[in-house]
């Protein structure tokens, strides 16, 4: 399992640029790239500001996905 996150997609179908969205969450942007592009996962005050400058909660940004084991 891991964390994926959804913040590219959300912020193309918000038209939100990820300068503002940096400023607005306090981030630079390097880190909110990193972020939006699955390379790091933010610190929960991290994810909670974005969250809140995007109207949404943590879990619209970032979930869960599962992985399946195959059977042998």
């Amino acid at each position: 399992m891991g964390i994926k996150c959804r913040l590219k997609i959300i912020m193309a179908e918000l038209g939100i640029k990820q300068k503002w969205l940096a400023q607005k969450a306090e981030i630079s942007h390097a880190q909110l790239s990193a972020l939006a592009n699955n390379k790091n996962l933010p610190t929960l005050p991290v994810a909670f500001r974005i969250a809140k400058a995007l109207g949404m909660r943590i879990e619209d940004i970032w979930y869960e996905e599962e992985t399946r084991k195959e059977s042998t």
